[in-house]
């Protein structure tokens, strides 16, 4: 969302309390509808109810669209019936569906009796396809035209019905069973011969989804294929909506901030940080907090067990948080690659041992240039002995092989598995790598130095 000068916005609101309406009025029109919802969003909370009713009805509405839940649902309880009605009128389905998912109970109760009935039975329709799919995200109105059309018509038809569709820049052949036939874009039919016939200057290979579709593969396509509508189609290959370009950013945002929350250890929130209460901060970080902080008494557990053989040098007790943190820093530095990879579709369960054989190479090389590095700094400027020098340093090489091995593996199981990879991300890795190095450590300092 753009950002608003410090200066402006206190421009406006002193326009506000001296009670400038036209003069607000008159900038306002001339602001982009994403403008006017941050500014909203800053001025007095008395404010924003009478600033949108100064709006033209069409930038209201688009201004609506662009506000964060809780400032729409604050404009709601402001609204008589009418007002209500007026910027449902002017919602795309598929936003005016976003509204009623976000909203609580009694707001959508009043939001379905002030839509029309076709919009109410659109609503429902959409409602009804899976959570994160592509149904759940596409919107029914589009330019549908048929093959025998000439492109006279076909101008005609686009004309009379266009300013109710979602986007007029691809316009969707359909039989007579709604089976789609071939795509034909605006530029197309302007360009071509009056008589010229649709099923004769469309575009044949049509990329579509189906209904069903995963809304972050439909929108990896957009990027893939240089989109900016997608149409979506059931079963038996009757299109039923299209996907365009902004809904696919939207997904894109959505699946970013939960894969990065997922990947700190925190409950995904759609909230802005600052519109968080702290009990919502502490119920999104505080179960995996206890996960991890139990997890990781296993530990506590082993440094307890060999207690006796840590305790026989402090060089092999000040070398544990080394060994722990940069097995942790290994293990993540793999997992949040495989992890990308993951969500680009670059990488496959079937891609498993391709990733290994990658992952140990650079392990190896990763592991033996910190150990060398480490024993000429032990030597040099700790001045332990040989031993214990070498105990440190063969524990830090296996310690990062293990950590990129576990680092790569654990998301592409994760996924296997129908889970998702972000999970598997550094919290979860530094808890098991921690444990393993430790018993690395205490294996190799028994074999070397012959404790037990």
């Amino acid at each position: 969302m753009s950002q608003i000068d410090n200066a402006f916005e206190t421009t406006m609101e002193k326009l506000w309390e001296n009670k400038k309406y036209n003069t607000l009025r008159d900038v306002l029109v001339t602001m982009q509808p994403a403008q006017v919802a941050a500014l909203f969003a800053m001025m007095p909370d008395n404010a924003p109810a009478p600033l949108f009713r100064l709006l033209p009805k069409e930038q209201a509405a688009e201004t609506f669209v662009e506000m964060e839940p809780d400032m729409q649902e604050k404009l709601i309880r402001s609204f008589s019936d009418t007002e209500l009605k007026s910027v449902l009128d002017e919602l795309y389905v598929d936003d005016a569906v976003d509204l009623v998912e976000e909203m609580p109970a009694n707001v959508v109760k009043r939001l379905l009796a002030q839509a029309d009935p076709d919009m109410r039975k659109s609503i429902n329709e959409l409602l009804r396809y899976p959570e994160d799919s592509a149904g759940s995200i596409m919107t029914i109105e589009f330019v549908a035209l048929r093959p025998q059309m000439t492109a006279a018509d076909a101008i005609a038809s686009i004309r009379r019905t266009g300013m109710d569709k979602e986007t007029v820049n691809n316009c969707y052949i359909i039989d007579e069973s709604r089976h789609l036939l071939g795509v034909v874009s605006l530029r197309g039919i302007v360009m071509a011969r009056e008589d010229a016939r649709m099923q004769d200057i469309m575009e044949t290979n049509v990329i579509s989804v189906t209904t069903q579709e995963d809304q972050e593969s439909v929108a990896r396509l957009f990027s893939l294929y240089d989109l900016n509508v997608l149409p979506v189609v059931d079963t038996e290959n009757r299109m039923v909506g299209i996907v365009t370009v902004d809904d696919a950013i939207d997904v894109i945002e959505e699946e970013t901030t939960e894969d990065i929350s997922k990947m700190a250890a925190i409950t995904p929130s759609d909230r802005p940080y600052l519109k968080t209460s702290v009990w919502m901060l502490w119920k999104s970080r505080i179960p995996w907090l206890l996960l991890l902080m139990l997890s990781a008494t296993f530990t506590g557990m082993i440094i307890t067990h060999f207690e006796g053989v840590l305790s026989f040098s402090i060089a092999l007790t000040a070398a544990i948080p080394m060994l722990m943190d940069t097995g942790g820093n290994c293990g993540s530095q793999s997992s949040v690659t495989v992890i990308r990879s993951l969500s680009l579709g670059e990488l496959h369960f079937k891609d498993l041992f391709k990733v290994w054989w990658k992952e140990a190479r650079v392990a190896v090389m990763c592991g033996v240039t910190l150990a060398v590095a480490n024993f000429v700094k032990l030597l040099l400027i700790e001045r332990v002995g040989v031993p214990i020098a070498l105990t440190i340093c063969l524990t830090l090489c296996v310690t990062v092989f293990i950590a990129k091995m576990v680092g790569c593996t654990l998301p592409i199981l994760a996924d296997k598995l129908g889970f998702d990879p972000a999970v598997m991300a550094s919290p979860f890795i530094t808890t098991i790598v921690d444990a393993l190095a430790l018993l690395i450590y205490c294996a190799f300092a028994g074999m070397i130095l012959g404790l037990a």
